[in-house]
């Protein structure tokens, strides 16, 4: 009989351990998700300095192209710079890395794009 108390016992230990890793886990996760968030944002960076340096290339309105080439969430964090050059031009396009936990704080990320100017 003094078997059957123990593994009741010892199934309500299991649990209690399981409650104390779920925290570590979520952390894990968490950062997980925000590493996938910060590489997201690099990559839309590097789309809106490509397409507002082609737009430049082309005497279009790079600013506005470049922030319209990100995602509508995170068009709001978003600033591109002004064309430079004489022959080719450069775009710089700046993108807040948005954090899932408040006071996580993340530098932008930022990419330059440079195309020749077609003439």
């Amino acid at each position: 009989m003094m078997t059957g108390n123990r593994k009741g016992r010892d199934r309500g230990q299991v649990a209690i351990e399981y409650i104390g890793f779920l925290p570590i886990l979520l952390i894990v996760a968490l950062g997980a998700v925000q590493l996938g968030l910060i590489a997201y944002t690099a990559q839309q960076a590097g789309t809106a300095a490509r397409t507002g340096a082609r737009s430049a290339s082309l005497d279009g309105p790079s600013e506005a192209d470049c922030r319209a080439a990100v995602s509508s969430w995170l068009a709001d964090g978003t600033s591109c710079s002004a064309p430079t050059g004489g022959d080719e031009v450069t775009v710089t396009a700046t993108v807040q890395i948005p954090s899932l936990v408040p006071g996580w704080k993340f530098d932008p990320a930022v990419k330059t794009a440079t195309m020749p100017r077609d003439h």
